[in-house]
């Protein structure tokens, strides 16, 4: 057969044709070229070129592509005022606009894909519109087909290939043939031709980027499914047997060719023995999601197969890296936060309950974040299911707040909590609360047992001195004179009043925010200027100095410029602002080293971002919570290919150097002690399972010596000189 044994119309339009089937599907089986230019590139224009492919691939077909990047109006103007090199915007746009496949389609759309550009049979180009030597968006939807007989069927119009054009928009697509209108087909023939080749005189053409080719390439597996067009698209009601399927495959198993450890399986273990309901204190980087899905797995084969799983998370980036090890346990969730993909999940979570409760399905998965978890509308819907339900709640400690210790409801009878922080530091309250909820611990894996058995590398310490200008020194000991008026005693215990609290954050702002932080940063990190998988953890506060409009500026905004523009690093800031696309952008660059060497960082150690490439931080604020700070150096340590082992520079702020100290009043040295003993207590903890631990002794014995801090010297209102 040829195309034209095709039966082919002159006009398709959505939704009255059924594009997919009627179109793509019966010519591309034809055919042995596809060349095509889509308008703007992402990966859903990817998936949706990929429809009707796999029958042109037997034909030993090519597909050559030609996109434009969604570029802003102030992108567009960066490349031609010369602001920033055009390679690194376009690289950025492409970046952003690949998303991780959904289901099972898209995942092996994408592997066909992959595996098609690693073959050379797909070819993408990436072109823009020329004006007066000034580039622009190019936005022309033009496809030819060709068999092996050179017939020619050439097609334009409104649609973009994405999943709304197919399925939601209403769209027009013009189509002709080579045999009844050759002069029309070969006009677009060369249109192409010219664009392709980059001898278009109103466009300029340029190879794709490697970088975004070999992120196309990460999704590529062993085999590819050739059938995945008449999976999906042979007939509406094959569909809807494919998803009963689905649901009916929705079931926990440990994956193939992986195993849990003993320790895991222990406290797997322990939680059954104790009514499936505990704590896994685990220290980062010990495998706690993969235990975590390791009991879900259990307890799913000992209800024999039914059950409900809620797992909840504090932060989006953290339940899309659940999602991923959740999809590796043949589980399919349904994802749930304000970025989700899953607009729907809402509508999702409410029908996978009903089908729960009315027997049509033994078993769904719903993973969200703390946020939405706590919602009126979820909790309701939680709170309907009959049967019996897991609750995983992931960095368990978050809910001794008091606006989620609510949301802890007698209705999940089975209980998992992970978190190596389970106890809040200053709130035996909250911490009661997760202990009578969640049980006892099933397992205590410390940092040291991490290190230890090599789940971990093994670190050298380095504390780095940094004093309070004169100004700063001032400034901290009137707030600390007027905390010490804020503390309030009861029953026993002492406590701040909220003014107290309030001015300790200023206070601990201040230190954060070090002035001299600056240039001692620049002193430390000077032998690592030509070195990559750095990583710059700051506070968010302000620098004691201000830009030109006399505002303060943000430490992290200084330390950019400085290691930017001063040191010539190639750096990035990784803050909240930075949204999940644009952070899995910056981790695979600074993964890869050659493209970004450092990462300015405010808070990503404490959501536990999963950066393990990190091979050296500069830490130059600090949590005064043993806890926090001890997962923090965790998260530096996680393991990574030729990462022997991890270096970490440790910002250590005392008031005055210790050779000033002689002459202070037993005030002055009672209100600065508190400060002191908590950097010491760090340097103390970070120091123990160092490498070089033994090269801290000295400094700490002076810093004993020099603030007279023994182990029975202190009492309990000195703390509120933090």
């Amino acid at each position: 057969m040829s195309l034209l044994d095709v039966s082919i119309k002159k006009e398709y339009r959505s939704p009255r044709d059924d594009i997919v089937n009627d179109f793509y599907i019966p010519l591309l089986k034809e055919s042995v070229l596809y060349k095509r230019s889509v308008g703007f590139f992402s990966s859903t224009s990817l998936l949706e070129l990929s429809y009707g492919i796999s029958k042109l691939i037997n034909n030993d077909g090519k597909i050559l592509l030609i996109a434009s990047p969604n570029l802003s109006d102030e992108d567009i103007e960066a490349i031609n005022k010369g602001y920033e090199l055009r390679e690194s915007v376009i690289e950025r746009a492409l970046l952003q606009y690949i998303t991780e496949p959904q289901n099972y389609f898209e995942e092996e759309r994408l592997n066909l894909l992959a595996t098609l550009i690693a073959q050379e049979r797909l070819d993408i180009k990436i072109a823009f519109s020329l004006n007066r030597e000034q580039l622009g968006l190019y936005h022309e939807k033009l496809g030819l087909m060709y068999d092996s007989e050179n017939n020619i069927v050439a097609f334009s119009g409104s649609m973009n290939e994405t999943s709304t054009a197919f399925n939601n928009n209403y769209e027009i697509v013009d189509v002709f043939t080579s045999w009844n209108d050759d002069e029309r087909v070969k006009t677009k023939a060369d249109a192409f031709d010219k664009l392709w080749n980059n001898i278009d005189p109103n466009a300029q053409t340029f190879d794709f980027p490697d970088i975004v080719k070999e992120k196309i390439l990460s999704y590529r597996k062993d085999t590819v499914d050739w059938d995945i067009d008449q999976k999906q698209f042979k007939a509406k009601p094959f569909m809807t047997q494919i998803e009963k399927l689905k649901v009916s495959t929705n079931s926990p198993k440990i994956p193939d060719g992986k195993q849990l450890h003993p320790y895991q399986e222990e406290a797997i273990e322990n939680w059954k023995n104790n009514n499936y309901i505990g704590i896994f204190d685990m220290a980062t980087g010990t495998g706690k999601t993969f235990a975590g899905l390791g009991a879900i797995t259990k307890l799913y084969n000992d209800l024999k197969g039914r059950l409900a799983v809620v797992i909840v998370c504090p932060y989006q980036h953290l339940v899309n890296q659940w999602v991923e090890d959740i999809i590796d346990f043949n589980i399919n969730p349904i994802i749930g936060h304000s970025s989700s993909e899953q607009r729907d999940f809402k509508q999702r979570v409410k029908m996978a309950i009903m089908d729960y409760n009315l027997g049509v399905r033994d078993f769904f998965c719903f993973v969200c974040t703390n946020a939405t978890f706590a919602t009126e509308y979820i909790q309701k819907q939680l709170n309907d299911i009959h049967g019996d339900v897991l609750l995983v709640v992931d960095e368990a400690h978050n809910f001794g707040a008091e606006n989620l210790q609510k949301t802890l409801n007698e209705k999940f009878k089975y209980r998992l909590a992970l978190s190596a922080t389970l106890e809040r530091h200053g709130d035996e309250t909250g911490t009661k609360v997760l202990t009578d909820y969640f049980g006892k611990k099933c397992i205590e894996f410390s940092l040291e047992e991490a290190i230890n058995g090599n789940f971990l590398t093994p670190y050298k310490y380095y504390p780095v001195l940094v004093y309070l200008t004169d100004d700063e020194l001032h400034k901290y000991h009137i707030l600390s004179k007027e905390i010490a008026k804020c503390i309030i005693k009861k029953n026993g215990k002492t406590k701040l009043s909220d003014k107290g609290k309030i001015l300790a954050q200023q206070r601990s702002r201040l230190v954060a925010g070090a002035y001299n932080k600056l240039s001692a940063l620049v002193k430390e990190i000077k032998p690592y200027k030509d070195d990559n998988h750095i990583l710059v953890y700051c506070g968010a506060t302000t620098v004691d100095e201000q830009d030109d409009i006399g505002e303060d500026i943000r430490q992290i905004d200084a330390i950019t410029e400085i290691l930017g523009k001063n040191l010539k690093m190639r750096v990035a800031q990784f803050t909240s602002k930075e949204d999940n696309e644009k952070r899995e952008i910056l981790r695979y660059k600074f993964d890869e080293g050659n493209y970004l060497q450092v990462l300015v960082a405010i808070k990503c150690l404490d959501e536990g971002v999963n950066i393990p490439s990190i091979k050296t931080a500069f830490i130059l604020a600090s949590t005064t919570n043993p806890k926090e700070y001890i997962q923090r150096r965790g998260r530096v340590l996680r393991k990574f290919p030729g990462k022997a082992f991890s270096t970490i520079y440790d910002f250590i702020t005392l008031p005055r150097p210790l050779n000033e100290t002689k002459n202070l009043t037993e005030d002055e040295i009672r209100c600065e002690k508190s400060m002191v003993k908590n950097e010491l207590n760090r340097i103390i903890e970070f120091k123990s399972l160092a490498l070089n631990r033994m090269e801290s002794d000295q400094l700490i014995e002076e810093i004993k010596e020099t603030y007279r801090i023994w182990e029975d010297s202190e009492d309990l209102e000195e703390e509120y000189y933090e």
